[in-house]
């Protein structure tokens, strides 16, 4: 007596069965949403609330010093990005490849990556404070005191290096991961043809790990715009003189503080536009030079 088996129409549409619950979520959750915010983004506050206005929130915004500091640090942030990218990713090379106390500093990397960013930039206050413990180093060595959170020139990169020290562990994590699809022959290879760590690094691990890279680098810079609102918050309050805001940080304080959510549904689409078009400038720089290696 023969079985009968799942007919082929079935097993068509098996995969679309299964991926309808995801894309059903994604799409009642994300892009409707999305879509919803555009258009409020053409509508006016205040007395003009739900009237449309056209560009008028685009062109304010435009006009706006905050939003154009915002817009410059976006740019600070992108140029960043590779360093961030490299730091994470250099550690997991020497895990990987076992340096003594490995187990144990993939515990440490890790360990803030668990922590709040409140918390993570109450102690980083204190830490950097002008009467701080690292000023107090400093003065000790001859040097003068900085004001790391309270110097314009110099806030935004210590907002930015307390975000990197506090998620690369995240991202290392995704190396490792990436190390387990690695062809170890090739690095046994280079071993025994004497490569220095730097050529089998450039040479080996980094053409083997491209797509790892190119997850990374997406995954790092979505963060970096937008998952620096609670250190900005606590560490400057997008001080001094508004040069550590960011465009989440303005969205927050028009809606928030200025009650004002046509003008921050705009700034949301603006920073949508941006995380979009830098995401595929990335990916498309990362893959051709996957491509040339």
């Amino acid at each position: 007596m023969r079985i009968a088996g799942p007919s082929p129409h079935r097993e068509r549409l098996a995969p679309y069965v299964l991926v309808a619950p995801a894309v059903l979520i994604i799409v009642g959750l994300r892009l409707w949403p999305l879509a919803l915010g555009v258009n409020f983004s053409f509508t006016g506050d205040g007395e003009l609330n739900g009237s449309p206005v056209g560009l008028d929130n685009y062109l304010e915004l435009a006009a706006d010093p905050l939003f154009q500091i915002s817009l410059r640090n976006v740019g600070l942030l992108v140029l960043l990005l590779p360093l961030a990218v490299a730091i994470p990713g250099l550690l997991a090379t020497f895990i990987y490849l076992r340096v003594p106390g490995h187990r144990v500093y993939r515990s440490v990397y890790f360990f803030p990556a668990v922590l709040s960013p409140v918390i993570v930039g109450a102690i980083f206050n204190l830490l950097l404070g002008y009467d701080g413990p690292l000023n107090s180093v400093l003065a000790a060595l001859g040097t003068g005191p900085v004001d790391w959170l309270g110097e314009p020139g110099i806030a935004m990169f210590t907002v930015v290096g307390v975000h990197v020290w506090a998620t690369f562990g995240m991202a290392l994590v995704v190396f490792l991961a990436g190390f387990s699809t690695l062809d170890s022959s090739l690095l046994d290879a280079a071993r025994v043809d004497g490569a220095s760590l730097g050529r089998t690094i450039w040479h080996v691990i980094v053409p083997g790990l491209t797509r790892t890279i190119q997850f990374v680098f997406v995954t790092t810079m979505i963060g970096m715009l937008t998952s620096m609102f609670g250190l900005l918050f606590v560490m400057t309050s997008g001080g001094p003189e508004g040069a550590t805001y960011l465009p989440e940080y303005y969205i927050w304080h028009q809606q928030g503080q200025m009650s004002r959510p046509a003008l921050a549904s705009a700034a949301s689409t603006v920073l949508f536009v941006v995380m979009l078009v830098a995401g595929l400038l990335q990916i498309t720089l990362l893959r051709r030079a996957g491509r040339q290696d």
